[in-house]
């Protein structure tokens, strides 16, 4: 048995949303697409002082996450932010922080 399989499913969301957006450049693309509608792979590249081999993988990586999505379009990948489970990830983030605070509070 893993440690994942002892942690409820929000708790497993909270881990993978974490990871995702715990990497400073996986966070600087997140931050760029929430600025757009669509973007493609092009321009992310151009936007950031890395490989393109580099940014490829922190895209899968997000994608992995599902916090982003990317569409084939011809021979481009267009990338945007995927709304539902940037909800799903701002609830669980608000939920878990929430709880905290109430436990913070009892400790003084």
């Amino acid at each position: 048995m893993t440690k994942t399989n002892i942690l409820t499913e929000k708790q497993n969301n909270l881990i993978k949303f974490a990871k995702a957006i715990g990497n400073p450049t996986r966070l600087s693309i997140l931050i760029f697409l929430s600025q757009q509608e669509t973007c493609y792979f092009g321009k992310i590249h151009d936007e950031l002082p890395i490989a393109k081999a580099t940014v490829s993988q922190h895209l899968t990586e997000l994608k992995e996450a599902g916090l982003i999505q990317g569409e084939i379009k011809g021979t481009k990948v267009k990338y945007c932010i995927n709304r539902e489970n940037w909800q799903i990830a701002k609830d669980t983030f608000n939920d878990f922080f929430s709880a905290l605070k109430d436990n913070i509070d009892k400790c003084n």
